[in-house]
This record gives structure tokens, C-alpha cells and sequence, in this order.
């Protein structure tokens, strides 16, 4: 298949295009580059040994997204262009609206346009809200606490909507939690600009002095130590789980976690990199964050029932691969 992937130089999207790449599949990349790098793009050429065609544009721009699905014969659209940073959002939600809900709604229409069929979006665990984990795909959604979350939920509104008035265009929804790690080549992995808004990338620069403390957000909450527990999952395998939703995706509408089940307090997760790695991460309890809520993990059998997929890398590689990529910036 022929893949436009939106965002595709992002931490997420650059992975996934390496699988479908790996898989056989040609893409197409369109970013704008504002939280990801140009080199991403021949990274991804010399990991794979393929050739990426790539457009820098913003999705939210219909004229230049029509001009790519003009250009190419497209068979399917993995969506992952959009802003993600929960704090970020309630601090500008007007840009995570605008970014967030109108990219998908110009790729919507642009599908429908030029009958491209399959459309896998790249959806978040923030739209279980304050349900009871683990969190499963029949649960009803729940107001969020965050702009980000909430940008989610209208986006899988719309997708839904669409795919359900138009019943050749199919819809895999893909709830996932947090992608840690880097691709084994340690040519790519997560290097977001500026300060960081996730834990991994936050512990490395701490790691590598960059930083002189990692701030950790409340140890207040009702958990094993009082920090967040979220379900971390390593972006490879996050990566395999968009390609098996892609080649499955047949009709309708169809939603997927994609998480390993087994939820990390950060704590854990900072005691883990220090032990894997041999190196100190000096952190302070600071306030919680706004939008943050105590437990976060998955239940993930119905992608391992219906896709065949699974996690299959360790919380150990998932720091240590974070680590080995971090040291080469």
C-alpha cells in the first residue's frame, strides 16, 4: 500500500513509517516540523534503505493537503500530526482545538475526495478521563481533564460519524498510552524541542546534565508510591501496532488500546533507568500538574484477539534503548 503518514517526522510517526517501510508498504510524509527534525526523514532513508517522499506542510492548510492526495494515488492515511502536551493544552487550548480537530476534519474530507479508504488515527488514553483502570474500549468516555484529551474525543466523534455515513471509508481508532524508547539503531528515537512534557526525554537530559533536576508532579496520589502510574510502552512495538491495525482495517469503525496492561509509577520508572543505565537522576517533588490524573493503563486483549498483536519489549529496553539514543544528541 501507498501510506501518507502525517507527522511522520514525529517520534510516534518517524517508528511507524520505519514498520510499514520494513513491511513492504511506500510512504508519503507530510510535517511541518514543529516539534520534530528534518534529518528524521533520511534517518529513516538509511535505517530502511528506502526513499521517503516528504512534504513539509501543515495539515491543518486543506490546499496543501490536496495537493498530496492530488499528486499520489493514496491507499490509506495514518494520522498522528497533532499537538499532545497535556499541560500545554490547558495553558493554550485554542491551538490544540484549532491544530487537533481541524487537521482531522480537512484529512476526513480529503479521503472522501479521492476515495482513499483506510484511515488510522492516532488517538490517546486521555479519553478514558477519571474511568476505573484498566481501561477498556466498550467504556463510555468521560469528560477529560485537559484541551488535549478533549481534542481526542471530538476527532474520534468526527472519524466515527464520517465512517458511519460512509460506508466505504474504514476507521481504526488506536488509544494508546506512553511510548517510551528509541529504535534500536539509536538514529532515531524521542527529541522533542525544547523543555520536555514527557517523563523519558525529561530523565535523559536530567541524565545528561542538560538539566540539573527532574521535576516530579505530586506524590500525593492513591498509588503504589504516590506518582503517577502510567502504562509505558515501547514505541516499536507502538509502531507494529499501527501497522497490524493498517493491514486488518477492512469496514466500519474499529478501536484498539494499545498498551502492555501493566501500569509503572515514576518513580518505579526513574529507579528502573538508574539501575539499567548506572547512572543518577536527581529529582524534587514539585506540585501535581494540571490535567494529570493518578492511574493510567490499559486493558490491551482485544488487540491482541482481534489484530494479533502484542507487546513484546521490557520495561529493562525500554530504558536502556531511551538511554543509548539520548547519549548519541
Amino acid at each position: 500500500m501507498n501510506i501518507l503518514v502525517t507527522g511522520g517526522a514525529g517520534y510516534i510517526g518517524s517508528h511507524t513509517s520505519i514498520s510499514l517501510l520494513n513491511a513492504g508498504h511506500s510512504i508519503i510524509i507530510a510535517d511541518n516540523l514543529s516539534n520534530s527534525k528534518i534529518e528524521t526523514i533520511s534517518r529513516i532513508e538509511e535505517i530502511t534503505n528506502k526513499s521517503v517522499i516528504f512534504y513539509q506542510i501543515d495539515v491543518t492548510d486543506e490546499d496543501s493537503v490536496e495537493r498530496v492526495f492530488n499528486t499520489h494515488q493514496l491507499d490509506g492515511v495514518i494520522h498522528f500530526s497533532g499537538l499532545k502536551a497535556v499541560g500545554e493544552s490547558v495553558e493554550k487550548p485554542l491551538e490544540y482545538y484549532h491544530n487537533n480537530i481541524v487537521s482531522t476534519i480537512v484529512l476526513s474530507n480529503m479521503c472522501l475526495k479521492y476515495g482513499v479508504r483506510k484511515l488510522v488515527f492516532s488517538s490517546s488514553a486521555t479519553v478514558y478521563g477519571q474511568n476505573v483502570v484498566p481501561f477498556a474500549e466498550y467504556m463510555e468516555l468521560l469528560p477529560t481533564t485537559n484541551p488535549y484529551g478533549a481534542t481526542k474525543i471530538i476527532s474520534e466523534r468526527i472519524l466515527t460519524d464520517v465512517a458511519n455515513a460512509n460506508s466505504d471509508l474504514a476507521i481504526s481508532l488506536l488509544r494508546y498510552f506512553n511510548p517510551v524508547g528509541a529504535h534500536e539503531s539509536c538514529l532515531i528515537g524521542e527529541e522533542p524541542n525544547g523543555v520536555p512534557n514527557n517523563l523519558m526525554p525529561y530523565i535523559t537530559k536530567v541524565a545528561r546534565g542538560e538539566l540539573s533536576v527532574l521535576k516530579v508532579f505530586g506524590n500525593d496520589y492513591d498509588t503504589v508510591d504516590g506518582t503517577g502510574v502510567r502504562d509505558y510502552i515501547h514505541v516499536m512495538d507502538l509502531a507494529e501496532g499501527h501497522l497490524a491495525a493498517l493491514e486488518k482495517l477492512d469496514n466500519g469503525v474499529n478501536i484498539y488500546n494499545l498498551g502492555t496492561g501493566k501500569g509503572t509509577s515514576v518513580l518505579e520508572m526513574i529507579k528502573k533507568f538508574e539501575e539499567i543505565n548506572r547512572i543518577p537522576v536527581p529529582y524534587e517533588i514539585v506540585d501535581r500538574r494540571v490535567g494529570d490524573i493518578a492511574l493510567c493503563y490499559a486493558d490491551a486483549s482485544k488487540a491482541r484477539r482481534e489484530l494479533g498483536w502484542e507487546t513484546k519489549r521490557t520495561i529493562e529496553e525500554m530504558v536502556r534503548d531511551t538511554w543509548d539514543f539520548a547519549k548519541t544528541l
